[in-house]
């Protein structure tokens, strides 16, 4: 990120007085190019309301017209706000053919985007002081993601209790409509203000966001001017983190949105059980009862057929030097079977030596003998994967694969059980 040049008058912050200002006029500063990590054209005004990604809050998006452009076709558009380390406000364009220093241009702001970031920053402040308010939990940080947002909180254990009883509070807050003000105030005012966090920077004047008898914090980002504007905060899912707990939250049109899409993904998981959506956990966790028991009764079913299998292949292979080399493929069995019938196969006789593939989209080998015979089966696994390619391995008595190829699998495994009888 390019730093601020030497001599250079500050951009002014127009968002810091006024969230809803949408519309502005500026001058072109400069343009330059960042790298992130492709070139980029930005451009520097001397005033803005484009609001650049810092405190948890993301950056606006929007457009830039030049003034004497009269029509829409020569808007420039705003991809990312971005701030740099010497404090000066890039805004990051997709193209600036249109646009030369000292140029007058016209910013208009994404609103929705805009709205949608106050709701959740102005939500984000009166979720956090419920949460000092009641039980002493402090934020120590704050994301917003395009879906969510969420807040850390400094906690060894969060219980359902204290996130219902926040979230409760916070509504109340919402639903009374309280004013949401703005207030400049010196590092020492503001030691005594008593303040909801004090951020560590070193500035002569501190931007203060108020929320009336309720919450007073530092911050610099975009706010409703009401609670009532932020419409509701929905508490989602919580988490542990190595330093405390996150609480995933959602407020205004994006808790409608979310409320919409949970109800109507129970709706549907209702018409799927025939049940009502209130039912749907109960049926979930019949269902899955129901598979337990319906996979542990196919794995007997699967045991009982291996054994059954292993009995007859015992039967009907013949003893050629002191050994039974039985090879087998299937087309319509899977990994887990032939896997199962080698060792009922290994485990009924002391004199087995078993090749074992299947041959369907879900190609697998299985290489097994019994105890004490003299084959190492994890080398031919890796031999016979040479030639039909894929991956495996094993121990000395049992190894398993998946080939590439199944096209002459067959042919493969009868010429390596006709060299072991050699």
């Amino acid at each position: 990120m390019p730093a601020l040049r030497r001599n250079q008058t500050m951009t002014e912050r127009l968002y810091y007085h006024d969230s809803f200002l949408y519309e502005f006029d500026a001058e072109v500063s400069d343009l330059i190019s960042v790298s992130n990590p492709d070139p980029r054209p930005a451009v520097i005004l001397d005033r803005t309301a484009f609001y650049p990604t810092s405190g948890g809050q993301v950056f606006d998006t929007g457009w830039i017209l030049p003034t004497e452009m009269k029509d829409a076709g020569g808007r420039l558009r705003v991809v990312e706000v971005t701030e740099t380390d010497d404090g000066e406000i890039l805004h990051i364009l997709e193209n600036a053919e249109l646009v030369q220093k000292g140029a007058r241009v016209r910013g208009l702001i994404d609103v929705d985007r805009r709205r949608d970031h106050m709701q959740q920053h102005s939500g984000q402040h009166v979720l956090s002081a419920a949460f000092i308010r009641l039980f002493n939990l402090p934020t120590v940080s704050f994301h917003m993601g395009a879906e969510s947002c969420s807040i850390d909180l400094d906690t060894k254990n969060l219980t359902t209790a204290q996130v219902e009883a926040a979230e409760a509070l916070a509504n109340d807050v919402v639903m009374e409509d309280r004013a949401v003000g703005i207030r400049f105030v010196t590092q020492e005012e503001a030691r005594s203000l008593g303040l909801r966090k004090i951020p560590p920077v070193d500035r002569d004047k501190l931007r203060l966001i108020d929320v009336h008898d309720f919450d007073l914090t530092a911050c610099g980002g975009t706010h409703v001017s009401s609670t009532g504007q932020i419409g509701c905060i929905l508490l989602r899912k919580t988490e542990k983190t190595r330093q405390g707990w996150r609480v995933e939250f959602v407020c205004g049109k994006r808790a409608v949105a979310t409320a919409r899409r949970d109800y109507s993904v129970l709706a549907e998981s209702g018409g799927l059980l025939s049940a009502h959506i209130w039912d749907v956990p109960q049926q979930v966790r019949k269902v899955q009862d129901e598979s337990r028991a319906s996979r542990k009764s196919r794995e007997q079913l699967l045991e009982e057929l291996a054994d059954v299998y292993a009995c007859r292949l015992l039967a009907e292979t013949p003893e050629s030097g002191g050994r039974k080399i039985i090879v087998r493929t299937f087309s319509d069995r899977d990994q887990t079977f032939i896997k199962l019938l080698a060792q009922r196969l290994t485990r009924q006789s002391a004199q087995v030596v078993a090749f074992l593939g299947v041959t369907s989209a879900d190609s697998a080998l299985v290489f097994a003998q019994s105890a004490g015979q003299p084959f190492d089966m994890g080398t031919l696994m890796k031999e016979m994967l040479v030639h039909l390619g894929g991956r495996g391995g094993g121990s000395k008595d049992m190894a398993q694969g998946g080939p590439a190829r199944v096209d002459g699998m067959e042919t493969a495994l009868a010429e390596l059980a006709a060299r072991l009888h050699q």
